[in-house]
């Protein structure tokens, strides 16, 4: 490699977690997107040999029509999806994006196996072994997505499990294992065809064999991890086609991601392998321990003048979104309510738990597509101290983000998990259209505090009547 093109490739990697960096902020998450594609695009116009010279400057023939083509079709089916796609359905977005990735590493890891085993030269273990691992992880990291992508859209958001169900996925693992173990030792072989795309489908049915069991609100989990694999297939690509560009970029998003998917377990307290084969939330035990402690307790139902007069007279408002926001897409109406309250004098402030909705960053993400100013956003940690002085916190469809169970009951399946105090307000007003647990399926200890009201509704047109209400006032 030249030196320019080494340097070229340093560009890449410093915009390339320049761009990471920034996405950590909602402030910044639009500027960091754009120096992360840009890195991309510098990568792409900057493709070379292993001899150091550019792909571009070597004369035009198919493969670069067809890669053009590539490049356009992809340009544009991700503008449509980009616009035309609700921003509540932003998770199903990235689920399909990342099995994409990842069906895209493991048909190059495939296609260079196969290419290399009619090839005189030996490409060496090493890069053998990145073959398959690409192809191995990329299949793996797709037909997960797509069982992801399914259970966002709620089409079977329940674990899914069947008695000695990790036994057979151990045993498939296993075989996965001794097929590219046996590939690698032989990969010119007459059935070494047959094998691989055995390997792969082997890949593609454990992929959904381990993302079935997890429930639909482990999905942000998921995806994080999901898409880790597909940077860690890309990273092995760059291996075997020597692209140090491709080698930097899936290093890059498969460290992120396994740093991300450990951070959100962190916040609900639990290890990976209980996300992963845990089936939470599966269970009768874990309804059963949610009741503990509720004996002869009732919640207290608001109606909707009573709430916006509570709202109307408060001095500072503490908003907890959560995903029945998302799905009742009811995030302008959040927006307008801030407002509203706002020229009242009334202090409001968010309070974004690390897990709520469906994706890390879910609720940023819905807040900031309806204009809510980035600083009136707080993280758990920091909005958790004050939460005692704040006169109304208001939760709209959060759930077991906001259970005080997790703090008090040590038989609870949520006990030590990191919650957002909206107990210690002076009064809660909980939006729910009715008292279904959330994803842990046990009852949220919240509901029946004394200093908390439920109103029940749709959160939309509970929100549209509550900002009528406190308009008339």
């Amino acid at each position: 490699m030249n030196t320019l093109a080494a340097l070229v490739i340093i560009a890449v990697a410093v915009l390339l977690i320049i761009g990471i960096k920034l996405l950590s902020s909602p402030k910044t998450a639009r500027i960091g997107n754009l120096v992360a594609a840009a890195g991309m695009l510098v990568g792409l116009a900057a493709l070379h040999k292993p001899d150091g010279a550019y792909v571009w400057s070597q004369g035009w023939n198919l493969n670069y029509t067809l890669i053009a083509a590539g490049l356009l079709v992809g340009l544009v089916l991700g503008a449509l999806g980009a616009y035309s796609v609700k921003m509540t359905a932003m998770p199903q977005m990235v689920a399909l994006f990342n099995g994409l990735g990842g069906s895209a590493a493991a048909l190059v890891g495939g296609l260079e196996f196969l290419r290399s085993s009619g090839a005189a030269a030996d490409p060496g273990l090493f890069v053998l072994l990145a073959m398959l691992f690409a192809t191995l992880i990329g299949s793996l990291s797709f037909s997960g997505s797509i069982i992801a992508y399914l259970k966002l859209q709620g089409k079977f958001e329940k674990p899914h499990t069947f008695c000695g169900q990790n036994i057979l996925n151990g045993l498939m693992l296993a075989l996965i294992l001794g097929l590219c173990g046996w590939l690698a030792l032989d990969p010119s072989g007459t059935g070494a065809p047959v094998l691989l795309m055995v390997l792969a489908l082997l890949a593609l049915c454990f992929g959904v064999a381990m993302v079935l069991p997890i429930g639909g609100a482990d999905m942000p989990v998921v995806i994080s991890l999901l898409n880790s694999f597909t940077g860690l297939a890309v990273a092995a690509d760059g291996f075997v086609i020597d692209n140090l560009a491709m080698i930097v970029a899936g290093t890059l998003v498969g460290s992120s991601g396994t740093l991300l998917t450990l951070l959100m377990c962190k916040a609900m307290n639990r290890p990976v392998a209980n996300v992963l084969f845990g089936a939470f939330g599966s269970g009768g035990s874990a309804a059963a321990a949610g009741l503990a402690g509720l004996d002869g307790k009732t919640v207290k139902p608001v109606q909707v003048d009573e709430a916006a007069l509570l709202l109307s007279y408060a001095q500072q408002v503490v908003i907890v979104p959560g995903y029945g926001m998302a799905v009742a897409q009811a995030q302008h109406q959040v927006q307008e309510l801030s407002e509203e309250l706002g020229r009242r004098g009334v202090g409001v402030r968010f309070a974004i738990h690390p897990v709520a909705g469906r994706m890390p960053g879910h609720m940023n993400v819905l807040l900031a597509e309806a204009n809510v100013p980035y600083d009136q956003l707080s993280e758990m940690e920091a909005i958790n101290p004050a939460m005692e002085r704040v006169d109304v916190c208001l939760v709209i469809g959060a759930n077991d983000v906001v259970n005080p169970a997790a703090r008090e009951e040590k038989s609870s399946p949520i006990y030590g998990m990191p919650i957002i105090d909206a107990d210690r307000a002076k009064t809660v007003i909980v939006m729910k259209r009715s008292m279904a647990a959330g994803f842990a399926g046990i009852e949220n200890h919240l509901f029946y505090k004394d200093n908390t009201r439920m109103l029940f509704g749709d959160a939309k047109a509970s929100l549209t009547a509550l900002i009528a209400q406190i308009k008339q006032g």
